[in-house]
């Protein structure tokens, strides 16, 4: 282990944040590494406990103990090679997950877990400056040709697995570029898209091939694929938003969350203009419904396009600021999160529900909203009820709906020729090796789990490729 003691004499000290005024001129990311130094006594502090609980909660199973070991020594090399022994995309994670793991950390009872998803983000960015990461020209190719469908994590995930394995990969992706919402949904100041340009030019140059601007469905027929390759995986994940039904809804200026942050996104790239279809918060009244990381997006978003101001408003009561009975170490704690996007500039409620959008000359300008009650039945379900005259109205000129995703949009697959089953929820249905009902085409990520996390799409798609390459075997 690294050091006995070093959980008692090292303070957790998490990666800087730039200032708020700095941060919100730009889109860049809002940290910054801490020195290799300070990184090591950060490491210092994992105990290498007799249960690692952090290894238990993360859906990757990454060795976090070993490789902080790694890091204590100055063996950063070994770090990064355990490190990517579980993870393919390490600087994914250690920007955009949840950290699960420190949830779960022995350290997070006392709530001081140990550094993990910033430690995890200097080991890969170490190994890429130290050039330890190198591509693999060497690979025996097994004559096998696999397409994936979908550029986002799980599919990245999988197309990398397989590819190591000496299968001919193909990607098929519908935008202009790879990396599905990791690209286009994430915004830049949480994950800067030239770290997914690094990692797709080193799959590029170990044999993967991308095929951008192609939408499986329409250009290309599920079954014509099925024809020429000897196994498919669908990892286009789960983007059909969650919407609201109240009076108003048609009105403008009411968004899904995800077409103003991918516009955003374009435009900072460069495929978009910030022409009429352009969405801009530049002096409006913002308000967002939807309390989680979407909604988050939202509002450092708006903040940094100079909205007058910026409310996020949530159905669900606020959640509490530490753990409690209910919510009992490891399990993963539903608490109160502040973001970076919050500390910008951002009214926060909770407990209000949405009643009515009132318009002028067809554009929203205000929400009539109601406060709630959250009580639990006999049955240990929540209730919910509106509380009597608590009415109100709050002026809005750009509404962002961030409600969540729903399932799949399935049906751009089926055809006369190819059915695949939906389970209950309307995604993609799977057995224990992401098969779906038609041998040989394989599902992965949210396509088949639902809306869910980038570590776990991550995982789903390592474990497709398991599950592909066992299946080819057999054939």
């Amino acid at each position: 282990m690294a050091n006995p003691r070093g959980f008692l004499e090292v303070k957790k000290e998490k990666n800087k944040i730039r200032s708020v005024d700095e941060r919100l001129k730009d889109f860049l990311s809002v940290d910054e590494c801490l020195s290799d130094d300070k990184r090591i006594l950060q490491a210092s502090r994992c105990m290498d406990c007799g249960i690692s609980f952090c290894h238990w909660a993360c859906p990757l199973g990454n060795l976090m103990p070993e490789w902080q070991d790694m890091i204590y020594l100055g063996r950063w090399k070994d770090a990064y090679d355990i490190l990517s022994s579980t993870n393919n995309f390490p600087e994914f994670t250690g920007k955009v997950c949840p950290a699960l793991c420190e949830a779960s950390c022995v350290l997070s009872i006392d709530d001081k877990s140990v550094t993990i998803k910033d430690n995890e983000l200097a080991v890969v960015e170490k190994a890429f400056s130290e050039g330890y990461i190198q591509p693999n020209l060497e690979i025996d190719r097994a004559g096998k040709k696999v397409a994936v469908i979908g550029s986002g994590p799980a599919g990245l995930a999988c197309a990398d697995q397989l590819n190591k394995k000496g299968y001919t990969v193909i990607v098929y992706e519908k935008e202009n570029k790879p990396g599905g919402l990791l690209r286009y949904g994430i915004p830049d100041f949480k994950l800067e898209k030239h770290l997914i340009d690094r990692r797709i030019e080193l799959m590029e140059k170990e044999g993967i091939i991308f095929e951008t601007g192609i939408t499986v469905g329409n250009d290309l027929k599920l079954a014509d694929l099925k024809r020429s390759f000897d196994a498919i995986c669908i990892t286009v994940g789960a983007k059909i938003p969650r919407d609201i039904s109240v009076q108003g809804r048609s009105l403008k200026g009411i968004y899904f969350a995800m077409d103003y942050l991918v516009a955003q996104n374009r435009f900072n790239s460069g495929e978009m203009s910030k022409d009429k279809s352009f969405i801009n918060a530049k002096d409006k009244n913002v308000v967002v419904i939807g309390g989680g990381d979407t909604g988050s997006d939202c509002v450092g978003t708006a903040n940094r396009q100079g909205a007058k101001s910026v409310v996020q408003i949530e159905i669900l009561p606020k959640p509490p600021v530490y753990r409690n009975e209910d919510m009992p170490w490891p399990f993963w704690p539903t608490l109160l999160k502040t973001s970076t996007s919050h500390e910008e500039g951002c009214d926060r409620l909770w407990s209000i529900m949405t009643k009515e959008f009132i318009g002028e000359k067809d554009n929203v300008k205000e929400i009539e909203m109601v406060k709630v009650n959250w009580d639990i039945d006999y049955l240990g379900n929540k209730k919910m009820t509106e509380v009597k005259n608590s009415n109100f109205k709050m002026d809005a000129d750009l509404v962002f709906l961030a409600l969540g995703f729903t399932k799949v949009e399935q049906d751009l697959f089926n055809d006369k020729h190819i059915c695949l089953e939906k389970d209950e929820k309307g995604n993609i249905k799977v057995d224990d090796s992401f098969q779906t009902n038609i041998p040989g085409i394989f599902a992965a990520g949210d396509a088949s789990r639902g809306p869910s996390l980038v570590v776990k799409a991550i995982a789903d798609g390592r474990a497709a490729a398991e599950g592909i390459d066992c299946f080819i075997r057999n054939q």
